[in-house]
Protein backbone atom coordinates (compact mmCIF):
# COMPACT_ATOMS: atom_id res chain seq x y z
CA UNK A 1 0.00 0.00 0.00
CA UNK A 2 1.35 3.34 -0.92
CA UNK A 3 1.55 6.23 2.06
CA UNK A 4 1.89 9.97 1.56
CA UNK A 5 3.66 11.41 4.83
CA UNK A 6 3.49 15.20 5.22
CA UNK A 7 6.76 16.09 7.26
CA UNK A 8 7.95 19.57 8.85
CA UNK A 9 10.21 21.72 10.56
CA UNK A 10 10.51 25.32 11.78
CA UNK A 11 13.17 24.70 14.98
CA UNK A 12 16.66 23.93 14.29
CA UNK A 13 18.65 23.19 11.30
CA UNK A 14 14.95 22.69 9.55
CA UNK A 15 16.47 20.38 6.51
CA UNK A 16 18.72 18.22 8.33
CA UNK A 17 15.30 17.62 10.54
CA UNK A 18 13.57 16.90 7.18
CA UNK A 19 16.45 14.56 6.38
CA UNK A 20 16.72 12.70 9.52
CA UNK A 21 13.02 11.43 9.24
CA UNK A 22 13.28 10.26 5.96
CA UNK A 23 15.60 8.22 7.09
CA UNK A 24 13.69 6.97 9.76
CA UNK A 25 10.64 6.29 7.76
CA UNK A 26 12.54 3.02 6.07
CA UNK A 27 11.57 1.65 9.43
CA UNK A 28 7.96 1.80 8.00
CA UNK A 29 8.58 0.86 4.54
CA UNK A 30 10.09 1.87 1.38
CA UNK A 31 10.70 5.32 0.61
CA UNK A 32 10.04 5.91 -2.98
CA UNK A 33 10.31 9.78 -3.65
CA UNK A 34 10.03 13.13 -1.85
CA UNK A 35 8.84 16.31 -3.16
CA UNK A 36 10.77 19.35 -3.29
CA UNK A 37 11.32 21.10 0.25
CA UNK A 38 9.23 24.58 0.77
CA UNK A 39 9.52 27.08 2.27
CA UNK A 40 6.25 27.73 3.99
CA UNK A 41 4.69 30.53 6.18
CA UNK A 42 2.61 29.22 9.54
CA UNK A 43 -0.48 28.09 9.62
CA UNK A 44 -2.92 29.19 12.93
CA UNK A 45 -0.14 30.73 15.22
CA UNK A 46 1.83 33.04 13.01
CA UNK A 47 4.50 34.55 14.96
CA UNK A 48 7.13 31.69 14.91
CA UNK A 49 9.80 30.79 12.62
CA UNK A 50 9.09 29.54 8.70
CA UNK A 51 8.47 26.58 7.96
CA UNK A 52 9.97 23.86 5.71
CA UNK A 53 7.84 21.09 4.76
CA UNK A 54 7.78 17.89 1.91
CA UNK A 55 5.83 14.72 1.29
CA UNK A 56 7.34 11.78 1.27
CA UNK A 57 5.93 8.53 -0.50
CA UNK A 58 6.56 5.49 0.98
CA UNK A 59 5.22 1.46 0.00
CA UNK A 60 4.36 0.16 3.49
CA UNK A 61 2.17 -2.46 4.83
CA UNK A 62 1.35 -0.56 8.02
CA UNK A 63 -2.25 0.34 8.85
CA UNK A 64 -3.13 3.38 10.26
CA UNK A 65 -3.09 2.97 13.96
CA UNK A 66 0.90 1.22 12.95
CA UNK A 67 1.45 4.27 11.01
CA UNK A 68 0.73 7.08 13.45
CA UNK A 69 2.24 4.86 16.41
CA UNK A 70 5.56 4.44 14.38
CA UNK A 71 5.31 8.20 13.42
CA UNK A 72 5.36 9.41 16.69
CA UNK A 73 7.83 7.43 18.01
CA UNK A 74 10.19 8.83 15.07
CA UNK A 75 8.78 12.54 16.32
CA UNK A 76 10.23 11.40 20.05
CA UNK A 77 13.28 10.11 19.02
CA UNK A 78 13.81 13.76 16.61
CA UNK A 79 13.17 16.25 19.98
CA UNK A 80 9.51 16.28 19.45
CA UNK A 81 7.69 16.95 22.73
CA UNK A 82 4.06 16.76 22.06
CA UNK A 83 3.16 16.62 25.71
CA UNK A 84 4.10 20.43 25.78
CA UNK A 85 3.24 21.71 21.85
CA UNK A 86 0.03 23.92 22.00
CA UNK A 87 -1.02 22.87 18.46
CA UNK A 88 0.10 25.13 15.55
CA UNK A 89 3.55 26.01 18.34
CA UNK A 90 7.06 25.64 16.57
CA UNK A 91 8.49 22.01 16.57
CA UNK A 92 11.64 20.62 15.56
CA UNK A 93 9.55 17.86 12.93
CA UNK A 94 6.49 16.63 12.30
CA UNK A 95 5.43 13.92 10.39
CA UNK A 96 1.14 13.35 9.23
CA UNK A 97 -0.30 10.49 7.72
CA UNK A 98 -1.74 12.37 4.94
CA UNK A 99 -3.38 9.27 2.97
CA UNK A 100 -3.21 5.67 3.45
CA UNK A 101 -3.83 4.19 -0.17
CA UNK A 102 -7.75 4.60 -0.43
CA UNK A 103 -8.03 3.74 3.36
CA UNK A 104 -11.21 6.06 5.50
CA UNK A 105 -10.37 5.81 9.22
CA UNK A 106 -12.14 8.68 11.41
CA UNK A 107 -10.73 7.05 14.69
CA UNK A 108 -9.78 9.86 17.19
CA UNK A 109 -6.00 8.87 16.96
CA UNK A 110 -5.54 7.51 13.12
CA UNK A 111 -7.64 9.75 11.33
CA UNK A 112 -7.19 9.14 7.10
CA UNK A 113 -7.17 10.68 5.56
CA UNK A 114 -5.49 14.07 7.07
CA UNK A 115 -8.48 15.96 8.35
CA UNK A 116 -7.50 19.35 7.56
CA UNK A 117 -4.92 18.49 4.63
CA UNK A 118 -7.40 19.37 1.48
CA UNK A 119 -7.50 22.75 3.42
CA UNK A 120 -3.55 23.06 3.39
CA UNK A 121 -1.28 24.56 0.59
CA UNK A 122 1.77 23.40 2.48
CA UNK A 123 0.77 19.91 1.98
CA UNK A 124 -1.12 20.31 -1.28
CA UNK A 125 1.51 22.03 -3.08
CA UNK A 126 4.10 19.10 -2.62
CA UNK A 127 1.97 16.12 -2.48
CA UNK A 128 0.86 17.62 -5.88
CA UNK A 129 4.62 17.64 -6.92
CA UNK A 130 4.37 13.55 -6.76
CA UNK A 131 0.53 12.81 -7.95
CA UNK A 132 -1.87 15.18 -8.27
CA UNK A 133 -3.90 13.15 -10.04
CA UNK A 134 -4.41 10.76 -6.61
CA UNK A 135 -7.87 11.32 -5.60
CA UNK A 136 -8.72 12.45 -2.33
CA UNK A 137 -10.46 9.52 -0.21
CA UNK A 138 -13.06 12.24 1.46
CA UNK A 139 -13.10 14.54 -1.19
CA UNK A 140 -13.51 12.77 -4.04
CA UNK A 141 -11.14 15.61 -6.03
CA UNK A 142 -7.96 14.83 -7.13
CA UNK A 143 -4.45 16.59 -5.24
CA UNK A 144 -4.54 19.29 -8.07
CA UNK A 145 -8.09 20.31 -8.33
CA UNK A 146 -7.94 20.68 -4.80
CA UNK A 147 -4.76 23.05 -5.07
CA UNK A 148 -6.00 24.44 -7.60
CA UNK A 149 -9.31 25.43 -5.81
CA UNK A 150 -7.95 26.50 -2.33
CA UNK A 151 -8.64 29.96 -1.35
CA UNK A 152 -5.35 30.15 0.86
CA UNK A 153 -2.84 33.16 1.73
CA UNK A 154 -0.02 30.72 2.53
CA UNK A 155 3.25 31.95 1.24
CA UNK A 156 4.93 28.18 -0.46
CA UNK A 157 8.08 28.86 -2.24
CA UNK A 158 10.77 25.70 -3.58
CA UNK A 159 13.49 26.07 -1.11
CA UNK A 160 15.07 22.92 -2.60
CA UNK A 161 14.56 20.32 -4.99
CA UNK A 162 15.38 17.23 -3.00
CA UNK A 163 16.17 16.42 0.28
Amino acid sequence: MIAYIGIGSNLGDRLENLRAAVSKLTRIGEVIRTSPVYETTPVGLREQPLFLNAVVEVATGFGPQGMIDELLRIEKELGRDRNHNQQDAPRIIDLDLLVLGDAISSDSVAQVPHPRMHDRKFVLQPLSDLTPKLVHPVEKQTIGELLHELDSDEQVTVFAETL
